[in-house]
């Protein structure tokens, strides 16, 4: 017997291997010396030179010696064939190599279909695991294969799997050959899964290699293309590295960028991720980290360029002239934030361009009207797909410097939905406490705005949060007056769409009288937007005529000379009446003056009494405040019955209608409490109300007369209609001074404390040809001590 390691010999099976140990070559030389058979056993522990008999498995195989050479070396390299397993009895070493008595077994096999269904499945198994193994020889197992016997079917096959040596001796340890069929087509079973699992890796480790050796050909192709034309190796890395370098960054930033790169100089250069990362660094590079406009602070030039660009708006430009002063006298002051509010058309945005100029910065616009995104403000992470930083890098990026002029244009359009509120995303960009360390969500680093001089533009307030409010220095920008209109129109309208028809002075010509009658007959705005679109209607009109050489049939004599007479053929009928609320004195009907987005506007209010049960009835689709402010005039009136000249019971007879016209249009605010109760005192008393004076004021129930608010743009909506005369509550005259001077010059103000003024002034006659109870005197005058107290 002869120990054998790392092999187990089957029957049947022809097998070579080297003899070296000095035991095996003795048992070998007495194997050879006598029927050349030996008993082959394999050993537990391949390490093991000198293995005991209890570290050898028990069942071998009886092999016959085929062929036996000595080799230089001492060793004996033998092939031997099997014949038979056999189980060890005995065994002993007294001659120096082991004798062990064996005990064969041998089974016989009983033919039929199920032994004849197990043959061919295992054939058919083992020419699978044959196609798919690359270790085995196709065409000589095949042809060991086809073997009647099950028992050698099964060794054949067994010896040729590669199995372990501890899984090959469990196979040679089965005696019966049914089971050792059946052991085997279970094990062919698995190694063919196991096969096909390593070529489906194989398969796509393979791609992707050729895909890596293809990419890497090219771009060495590449590489020698462009060293052949002179470009040099520089790769793409070291130009971006370079880039980083220089571009200024924060130390965030930078830390962030170098990461990045690194992450991308691992990447394939054709991976989505590697696209992702490159637009990232392009983003954080195309931001300007240090690049600032050199400031003009010269502040004769400013005040130059303010007044070539925009008339009037004395209050802007003072505040703009302030801030280059203090720019003078502080290195690093902090960027502003202003809000221009004012009606459409009086020039907020024009303005913020002319700041730009007059500052030296570069100009960029962004319109928020209609924006309901938060991450239009913050942008997208880069965890989406397609994702780009928000519209204040996208815009710092246009802008390439650090200090621009940033305009939000329309801030008080933005609406809210499930998205988010951009107004709140707003906040930390509008707050110079804030703002020098912004963090958009896709470059997720903070940058500094605190040098960006924000001006946002809006047409109301009320629609703005609170907290973006406080954030800004609001300043009003308020209608024009017809003066200024004809100042505006004849320096910059005129000439503007002159050159948009391509016009000369040789062409057309515009007098004062004729702008004058396109100001109060065709536009009804506080901006000047329609003017402009007039004078543009006119001057096309006026190409044409030039173009052709005749006019409605007439030949045209240049240059065409726009009077106020020439108007109307030019545009058609007067698109608004005359400039005079009422034409003559009515009773029940006072003029009040309204404040509306678009500038200040002119409102009648009509009141007529009818018999009825005290019923009072208010019309023109009026507020919830406008509808109290009637109700606290008709108290009033009730309270003042006798003063007035009533009975002290009319009401229970009477039901008063008040009436404010354009009943499509809604209506609200307390401003015309007097107004609504002068008509329903003229109505009652039957004194008409002058036409030609208008009022405002809240009324309280002792009739008193509070402040309101626009006072600058209900004067010029009156002014425009006409209207030299106006009642105003005296609380407002300190508000006197935002009014332009023309407009105080050209009108008569009465400043009123009480109810009782605005009937001496407003109505037509004076109430009190009735004469009043001492009862009454009294009774009108504590209210007056109750003031005096409060």
């Amino acid at each position: 017997m002869m120990p054998v390691r790392d092999v187990v010999i089957f029957p049947h099976m022809m097998t070579p291997f080297v003899v070296g140990r000095e035991s095996s070559v003795r048992a070998l030389e007495e194997a050879l010396a006598g029927d050349r058979k030996i008993f082959l056993a394999t050993q537990h522990d391949a390490s093991v030179d000198e293995p005991r008999p209890d570290e050898i498995y028990q069942v071998g195989t009886v092999v016959n010696i085929v062929q036996s050479l000595k080799l230089p070396d001492g060793n004996i390299k033998v092939l031997v064939e099997g014949v038979e397993r056999a189980k060890i009895v005995s065994v002993s070493d007294d001659e120096g190599f082991f004798r062990a008595v064996v005990r064969t077994v041998s089974y016989k096999v009983e033919p039929g279909p199920q032994l004849d269904a197990l043959v061919g499945r295992v054939t058919s198994l083992f020419e699978q695991y044959v196609k798919l193994s690359q270790n085995v020889n196709y065409e000589t197992m095949i042809a060991a294969v086809r073997v009647d016997d099950p028992g050698r079917l099964a060794d054949t096959v067994g010896a040729n799997l590669q199995l372990t040596i501890e899984e090959k001796q469990e196979l040679l340890e089965i005696f019966d050959p049914i089971e050792r069929l059946t052991r085997v087509a279970e094990t062919l079973d698995i190694e063919i899964e196991k096969l096909n699992v390593d070529r489906t890796i194989q398969g796509r480790v393979k791609r992707q290699m050729e895909k890596a050796q293809k990419e890497y050909y090219l771009n060495e192709k590449i590489k020698a293309i462009q060293k052949e034309l002179g470009r040099g190796e520089k790769s793409e890395y070291d130009e971006l590295r370079k880039k980083i370098e220089a571009a200024g960054m924060s130390p965030e930033a930078k830390e962030k960028a170098i990461s990045e790169l690194k992450r991308l100089e691992g990447m394939p250069p054709m991976s989505a991720e590697s696209t992702v990362s490159r637009n990232y660094l392009d983003w954080l590079l195309a931001v300007p980290w240090k690049k600032k406009t050199r400031e003009i602070r010269d502040l004769n030039y400013a005040e130059k360029v303010l007044e070539e660009d925009h008339y009037g708006l004395e209050k802007i430009k003072e505040r703009i002239l302030e801030f280059l002063a203090v720019r003078r006298l502080v290195k690093h002051p902090k960027g502003s934030i202003l809000c221009f509010v004012g009606p459409p058309g009086v020039g907020k945005t024009s303005l913020g361009m002319s700041i730009a100029r007059a500052t030296g910065r570069k100009f960029v616009r962004m319109s928020l009207g209609g924006v309901r995104d938060e991450a239009e403000i913050r942008g997208h992470r880069r965890t989406y797909i397609g994702a780009l930083p928000g519209q204040i890098i996208q815009m710092m990026k246009k802008a390439g410097t650090r200090n621009p002029v940033f305009m939000l244009d329309e801030v008080d359009k933005m609406s809210v939905d499930f998205r988010g509120d951009p107004s709140a995303a707003l906040l930390e960009v509008l707050d110079p406490e804030q703002n020098y360390m912004f963090v958009d969500h896709y470059l997720d680093v903070e940058y500094d705005l605190s040098e960006v001089f924000f001006i946002c533009t809006a047409n109301v307030l009320h629609t703005i949060p609170p907290a973006l409010q406080d954030r800004m220095e609001v300043i009003r920008l308020s209608g024009y007056t017809e003066l200024e209109k004809l100042e505006i129109a004849k320096r910059f309208l005129v000439r503007k769409q002159m050159q948009q028809t391509g016009l000369t002075k040789e062409q057309v010509q515009f007098t004062d009288e004729g702008l004058t009658t396109l100001i109060q007959y065709y536009t009804r705005e506080a901006g000047v937007r329609n003017l402009e679109r007039e004078i543009g209607n006119i001057c096309r009109k006026v190409a044409r005529a030039v173009v052709t050489g005749h006019r409605n049939g007439k030949p045209v004599s240049l240059p065409v000379v726009v009077t106020a007479e020439l108007v109307p053929d030019f545009l058609g009928p007067l698109k608004f009446r005359e400039l005079m609320a009422e034409k003559k004195n009515e009773i029940g009907a006072a003029v009040g003056l309204a404040w509306t987005e678009v500038g200040g506007q002119i409102l009648t209010t009509e009141a007529t009494i009818m018999e009825g049960k005290g019923k009072l009835t208010t019309t023109g689709k009026l507020g919830d405040v406008m509808q109290e402010s009637a109700h606290a005039a008709m108290s009033y009136i009730r309270s003042r019955a006798q003063m007035l000249g009533l009975p002290k019971d009319f009401y229970r007879h009477l039901d008063i209608h008040v009436h404010v016209p354009e009943g499509a249009i809604p209506k609200d605010g307390p401003s015309a409490g007097i107004t609504i109760a002068t008509a329903i005192c003229s109505a009652l008393a039957g004194i008409p109300v002058r036409h030609d004076v208008a009022m405002t004021g809240e009324i309280t129930l002792r009739g008193r007369v509070l402040p309101i608010g626009g006072l600058k743009e209900k004067l010029l909506a009156a002014h425009r209609h006409g209207i030299h005369e106006a009642i105003l509550p005296r609380d407002n005259e300190k508000d006197l001074p935002d009014v332009p001077e023309a407009i105080r010059k050209d009108m008569r103000l009465h400043f009123v404390e009480s109810m009782d003024e605005v009937l001496k002034v407003a109505l037509e006659r004076e109430i009190g040809s009735l004469p009043v109870a001492a009862g009454a005197q009294a009774e009108t005058a504590a209210p007056h001590k109750e003031e005096k107290l409060h």
